[in-house]
């Protein structure tokens, strides 16, 4: 994989039930590792989801409950009290109707998902984006996705990188900037030529340049996490710290 500049994120483990979870201090990111499979399905608790893979749907629900239960330990509420909308840019928040203050500064999150498994980033006061991948995804054509989606410098660094590492720089382009579009909330469509990132895995992942904001002032990190898992975060602070986290069942 080569000399990568990610980092190994280490993840403590924090057991069901969770309850008065601190939130985030400001400068730092809790980063949750939720394997579907692992801590199963409330409503169907004797299904063995390491041999019975849910359908998308039932997966999309099941990484929702997840999601509520996450943000209810935050908020000392249950799951079921959370309510969730969307920004006027797209971004899943929490409904102000029902959650006007959040331990008194805003409580952001961003949610990924690869097959079973899902990263959820939370941030205290401050927007952040997440985004997980397979480790050693292909792209199948890096170079035509890159010339499609992806700003002319982007491109560029792309196309100077050597063939046999081509794969791996579009696999950590591409989170980078699913990370970065999910913290602003404004969607895929039309946005990841419109500001550039740290193609090189080798080099510390950045923001380079930023249509209508200043670069500078967003963290971009990228992260290794256990079971063959590489992921993105991106929060608007000065500096940052991660937290990483695995969510497990009951003992």
């Amino acid at each position: 994989m080569g000399n990568e500049d990610r980092e190994e994120l280490h993840l403590t483990e924090w057991r069901l039930p969770l309850r008065d979870l601190s939130p985030p201090e400001p400068g730092s990111a809790h980063l949750w590792l939720v394997d579907l499979a692992r801590l199963g399905s409330p409503l169907q608790p004797d299904l063995d989801l390491t041999s019975t893979p849910l359908p998308v749907r039932q997966r999309r629900t099941l990484r929702r409950f997840y999601l509520r239960l996450l943000l209810g330990a935050y908020l000392d509420l249950p799951g079921k009290d959370i309510h969730l909308v969307r920004s006027e840019r797209g971004k899943p928040v929490l409904d102000p109707r029902y959650h006007p203050v959040a331990h008194d500064s805003r409580l952001d999150f961003s949610m990924a998902a690869s097959d079973g498994f899902c990263l959820i980033g939370v941030t205290s006061g401050s927007p952040i984006g997440v985004d997980l991948e397979p480790r050693g995804r292909k792209a199948g054509k890096p170079l035509a996705l890159a010339r499609r989606y992806f700003s002319p410098d982007e491109y560029e660094a792309l196309a100077n990188e050597p063939e046999g590492r081509r794969d791996e720089a579009f696999l950590h382009t591409w989170a980078c900037k699913e990370a970065v579009v999910k913290a602003g909330g404004t969607g895929i469509a039309n946005m990841l030529c419109r500001f550039s990132v740290e193609v090189r895995p080798d080099r510390a992942s950045a923001l380079l340049a930023m249509e209508g904001d200043d670069a500078a002032a967003w963290q971009l990190r990228s992260v290794v996490l256990p079971g063959g898992w590489v992921g993105a975060v991106t929060v608007r602070y000065p500096s940052l710290v991660l937290d990483g986290r695995a969510l497990l069942p009951r003992s």
